[in-house]
């Protein structure tokens, strides 16, 4: 079928507006543009219950049923990479024999592209370690496959690539601090220190440039075998040593199993020299991509926000920097104490919120998936009642030791920490990572009540160069 003009990609801004129509709306959207582009007839659609756009949908054609997936744009994720990148890096993976899904074309409105709905499973949760190991070499085997590309077709397409090739591993967090600093809305000293640090500490070491995912270990497998990759919208040519790195973090959730096994399986099966020390820089820079995507939904959420997803991602995350940065410089982290709660007099209207929206039941998986991001929210205001004002005193002592003043709130405290980082090129660099690993543990800690699994940090396996 030739393009239509209403399918071609518009250029996307660093911070495409929220939707302002109901979700109803943009499925009815979806659906006619699934009929008019593919044929035949939608006879089943479900949007996913998550914190972005995606549609299921099933189609019949010439009496077949046809599966199919809609990504839409998300709504408060700021990370510098369009969605139409990302569509025509899957083409081109697909092209290039690739396990990922076929792409079908682009939706103008909503902003969303259509592909195949793969098979199998993203997580290894009734998987043993056996079929989880071999699932995982084969993924390895992929990323290998990958990174043995000619980048040319891929540079032709429009695929994001340094000026230099030595460029290669700067590109990814140069477009995500651009993004940032776009729409940077307060200060945020804990971004400035870990920034700083890359720009004074650049990683030397060989030159390498390949088609990369970045956002490693996302994908679906069946029965001992990857069925595609997937989620690839930060891909782009980069080097090698990042896609590596990536999914060190995943692995405290989904557990990928023995990592030096992985990276032998992934040498021994045509992929690149192992690079220990630029993994280890590369799982440092990629543990700030949380806090950089999502400073300006924190800090100012849009319509549709899940809050709490961020919120939650990103006190993870930024742990793991303060983690990944000890372990470079060999430092021994100390083990942040839980805060005292108190009980104040809003507390048994915050308990009777929560048990309310706990025990809530939808009629759709959608409206139930709402409800759980309200009850996730007001569990994190009642534990910000009960240690919220002992958390942002412990803060503001440690700044008045580190300062010589005390300031007055923690508005004023984050403005002046921001400060001192940014004109202190390096010389406190021990004391503000143990100060920055005190805070970031606190912010977990708000997530929600003592003991559950949002506020719980659940460490990354050691890896030692």
């Amino acid at each position: 079928m030739p393009q239509d003009s209403r399918d071609t990609p518009e250029l996307a801004s660093t911070s495409p507006p929220p939707p302002s129509e109901p979700m109803e709306v943009r499925t009815e959207k979806v659906i006619r543009w699934i009929e008019r582009k593919i044929g035949g007839r939608v006879t089943h659609i479900d949007p996913q219950a998550r914190w972005r756009p995606v549609w299921f949908a099933e189609v019949e054609v010439d009496g077949e049923k046809l599966e199919l997936c809609v990504r839409g744009d998300r709504l408060d994720c700021r990370h510098g990479f369009p969605l139409e990148h990302e569509m025509h890096l899957q083409e081109g993976l697909y092209a290039a024999g690739i396990r990922v899904a076929k792409v079908y074309g682009w939706c103008n409105d909503p902003r969303a592209y259509i592909m195949d709905r793969v098979r199998g499973v993203e997580h290894f949760h009734q998987t043993d370690d056996a079929e989880r190991d071999a699932v995982m070499h084969d993924y390895m085997e992929i990323l290998a496959e990958i990174h043995r590309l000619e980048i040319q077709p891929f540079v032709d397409a429009g695929i994001l690539r340094a000026e230099r090739p030595e460029d290669s591993g700067r590109l990814g967090m140069k477009i995500y601090e651009d993004a940032y600093r776009a729409v940077k809305k307060r200060p945020d000293p804990f971004l400035e220190f870990c920034l700083a640090w890359l720009k004074r500490n650049p990683l030397d070491g060989p030159i390498r440039e390949t088609v990369i995912v970045w956002d490693s270990g996302q994908l679906m497998h069946e029965n001992g075998r990857v069925t595609a990759a997937i989620d690839l919208e930060i891909g782009h040519i980069g080097d090698p040593m990042m896609d590596l790195a990536g999914f060190r973090m995943r692995t405290s959730v989904l557990g990928f199993g023995d990592f030096n096994a992985l990276y032998d399986h992934y040498e021994g099966h045509g992929g690149q020299p192992i690079d220990r020390k630029a993994i280890q820089y590369y799982h440092f820079c990629f543990t700030l991509s949380n806090q950089l995507a999502f400073h300006d939904a924190l800090a100012s959420p849009p319509p549709g926000s899940d809050y709490m997803t961020n919120m939650q991602w990103c006190a993870e995350t930024n742990i793991y920097a303060m983690e990944a940065l000890a372990e470079i410089l060999g430092i021994d982290l100390d083990e942040v104490p839980m805060l005292e709660a108190k009980i104040s007099t809003g507390a048994v209207a915050h308990a009777h919120l929560i048990d309310w929206l706990r025990n809530f039941e939808a009629e759709d998986d959608f409206t139930q998936h709402q409800f759980r991001i309200f009850f996730r929210l007001a569990r994190h205001l009642a534990r910000t009642d009960e240690i919220g004002d002992a958390v942002d005193q412990a803060n503001l002592d440690e700044l008045e030791e580190l300062l010589g003043t005390r300031p007055a709130t923690w508005q004023e405290g984050d403005a002046a920490l921001e400060q001192f980082v940014l004109e202190d090129d390096g010389r406190h660099d021990e004391a503000l990572l143990r100060l920055f690993h005190r805070r970031t543990s606190r912010y977990l800690m708000l997530c929600g009540p003592k003991g559950s699994a949002i506020a719980r940090h659940n460490p990354i396996p050691d890896f030692k160069v």
